[in-house]
């Protein structure tokens, strides 16, 4: 195939960025619209229901040890309380800010929807998006300049993969339907090429760095998985699944464990220490329908998986071969829509993940809203749900900023950032 001239970067004008203002009804104002669907609560089995949930809501909240943060904080530091004391205050003081998030600034600068979403490691206002026509914008929405635009090809040119360089922010990795997994900067260049296909039948689908391994793995469409030094070297090539390789996660805390998710409706954990070929995986986790991601927990003790049709399941690292706890949730796969994929909250337990209302789902209910879910992730119980009724499409991608007080959420075109509306009125 031969090779294509990059376009020129440029800065984008198309972006639209607006502030909501304190009107803004909350998912509780809107439960006429809803027609004050039921919740549904746990049973005494692992398999949660999430219902649609406005009205018993309320009720599912964890009452908290200490409802005093600087009291819990307090009696941690002279030791009459212990740390998990004090980290169930933090979750449940950061649950009950959960109300007041809103939509404080909004973005459309893409003329295909957006594909995926990186935050910046070190700055919590920056992140950068990609789109299916391979457009890469990086976003400081915490001042007024405009954002930087690095066109893409157009068709097939598609981000499937984004993360920003552990060793120098100001670079990111990128795999794409363009058939290339590379490092470039935010002028538009290329700075290395780890993987490339010379033919349009193959593609790279996901992609994960490490920086204390210093490597970078790299995932294709038919079931290939790539592993390669930071400086290039490929260190194996191997097939580890029957099709596509939809997401990959290295273990935040062990990064010499590999997660890999596939359409071949499984999940399979390596140790990249003794992979030997397709077979040399520690477990396989078989599911019912294709899978869209899998995601290890910060303290890499846990493990999320979304499928690409109504369930979400939490794996535990010292159990991997017993059950799941399995999250019934309405998030079907549809062509022309981003895949909905579950993420984990940076500091506490929780899940967060978008809603496709479902009329064959079990627990739909008329006029079920499109929300942001936010999930226990000890307990599967639904704990809040986020919607705004001037942004209400099918939100396929939900990631907190590595503080965890902020929200970028992709919705077709759009861009949304959730924070509290005090803050948000600040920014």
């Amino acid at each position: 195939m031969a090779s294509r001239k990059r376009p020129e970067t440029r800065k984008t004008p198309e972006v639209v960025v607006r502030r909501k203002s304190k009107r803004n009804r909350s998912p509780r104002e809107l439960e006429p619209e809803a027609k004050k669907l039921c919740v549904k609560g746990p049973g005494s089995s692992r398999r949660f229901d999430s219902g649609c949930l406005w009205a018993g809501l309320a009720s599912l909240q964890v009452s908290p040890p200490c409802r005093n943060i600087v009291r819990a904080l307090y009696h941690h530091k002279v030791g009459k309380a212990a740390w998990p004391s004090l980290q169930q205050s933090l979750q449940h003081s950061f649950l009950q800010s959960l109300a007041s998030y809103r939509i404080f600034q909004k973005a459309a600068p893409f003329d295909r929807r957006a594909t995926s979403l990186a935050w910046h490691p070190t700055h919590p206002s920056t992140l950068a998006v990609g789109s299916k026509g391979g457009d890469i914008m990086l976003w400081n929405f915490g001042i007024k300049d405009k954002p930087t635009f690095i066109k893409g090809i157009g068709a097939g040119g598609s981000i499937t993969g984004l993360k920003f360089n552990p060793l120098n922010t100001n670079q990111f990795f990128t795999s794409s339907m363009e058939g290339m997994t590379r490092l470039q900067d935010f002028k538009g260049n290329t700075l290395q090429v780890f993987a490339s296909y010379s033919i349009c039948n193959f593609w790279f689908c996901s992609l994960d760095v490490s920086a204390k391994s210093r490597v970078v793995v790299t995932g294709d469409n038919v079931g290939n998985v790539i592993l390669l030094s930071m400086d290039g070297k490929e260190l194996w090539n191997l097939r580890m699944h029957k099709k596509k390789v939809t997401h990959l996660a290295l273990n935040p805390c062990c990064d010499w464990f590999l997660a890999t998710a596939s359409v071949d409706q499984t999940v399979k954990i390596w140790d990249l220490r003794q992979v030997k070929g397709k077979s040399s995986f520690l477990y396989s986790l078989p599911h019912r329908h294709p899978v869209n991601a899998a995601h290890f927990s910060p303290d890499g003790a846990q493990l999320l998986t979304t499928d690409q049709n109504s369930e979400i399941r939490v794996y535990s690292a010292s159990q991997w071969d017993c059950p799941p706890s399995l999250i019934p949730h309405p998030h079907r796969h549809f062509q022309h829509l981003t895949p909905i994929k579950a993420a984990w909250h940076p500091r506490y337990n929780f899940i967060v993940v978008g809603r496709y209302p479902d009329p064959n789902f079990k627990s739909c209910t008329p006029y079920e809203l499109r929300t942001i879910d936010v999930f226990d992730g000890s307990s599967g119980k639904l704990m809040h749900q986020l919607y705004d009724p001037e942004s209400s499409g099918i939100i396929s991608l939900n990631e907190f900023n590595p503080m965890g007080d902020t929200l970028a959420s992709l919705m077709g075109y759009h861009i949304l950032i959730w924070s509290q509306e005090e803050a948000g009125m600040q920014k």
